[in-house]
């Protein structure tokens, strides 16, 4: 009894060790941006953990305010070493749902501008953006048009509303009522060229035929770090945009 006793402790700590081993493995030469447990780096492609990383920066809505500051700076921190320069937007709260918490504003550094600039927006989403531009649409731009981008053209990103600007109380808010959402309407690029979501999303546009994997490419990588990515595909409200957000639910259309 006291044989077979020593044989399953020896066992497990076997077991113990080998775990052990094969985390340190794991931890030397498997990609940072794929285990949840190293630093969040904007300049890593999108690994399997990226979205995960990002979702800790979220707020709840009943957050208390020292809650609020400390994620938020924390968040902020992670812009700031990436070479964004962004800074603290006040809290909104214009009543019922429409109540943002921990925003920000990205007014520069290495970050195509978004046109017009100076939005409000929910931290991790300000994070989303980055990464997408960085990992996403600048490779992409230059791939398919060999030019840089200039300017990411939008619709904003705080509306005080309901999905769809539906009055009925019984619709869902909008993530656009927490400034949790960003409707991209076109990209500029420095050539002077400009790929619209209205003109260029069947790839019969001014922008040309190139115009259609580009844009699906910049939906495909969207997907990969905001939680909701709707385009023309999904329906009509969406027949000259891209919305993206970091609602806790999660579809790609």
């Amino acid at each position: 009894m006291k044989r077979d006793l020593a044989d399953f402790w020896n066992l497990l700590w076997e077991a113990a060790l080998g775990l052990c081993a094969a985390f340190a493995m794991l931890n030397l030469f498997a990609p940072p941006q794929d285990l949840p447990w190293k630093p969040l780096d904007l300049d890593r492609p999108i690994g399997q953990a990226t979205a995960a990383k990002v979702d800790d920066f979220e707020i709840s809505r009943v957050a208390a305010p020292e809650e609020v500051r400390g994620v938020t700076e924390a968040c902020m921190q992670v812009l700031r070493d990436a070479g964004v320069e962004v800074e603290r937007a006040p809290d909104r709260d214009d009543g019922g749902f429409c109540v943002v918490k921990g925003a920000v504003r990205i007014t520069g550094g290495d970050v195509t501008p978004l046109a017009p600039g100076g939005l409000v927006m929910q931290c991790p989403l300000a994070v989303r953006y980055v990464i997408w531009d960085r990992q996403v649409l600048r490779p992409a731009a230059r791939e398919t048009f060999g030019s840089e981008v200039a300017s990411v053209q939008n619709y904003g990103s705080y509306s005080c509303r309901r999905i769809y600007g539906k009055e009925d109380p019984g619709a869902r808010p909008s993530e656009h009522a927490r400034a949790n959402a960003l409707d991209v309407s076109a990209i500029r690029l420095e050539d002077g060229r400009v790929v619209s979501i209205a003109s260029d999303w069947r790839g019969t546009g001014p922008a040309g035929p190139d115009a259609r994997p580009f844009l699906k490419r910049l939906r495909d990588g969207a997907c990969r770090v905001f939680s909701t990515v709707l385009t023309p595909d999904y329906n009509e409200a969406h027949r000259d945009h891209l919305h993206l957000d970091g609602a806790p639910r999660g579809l790609c259309a």
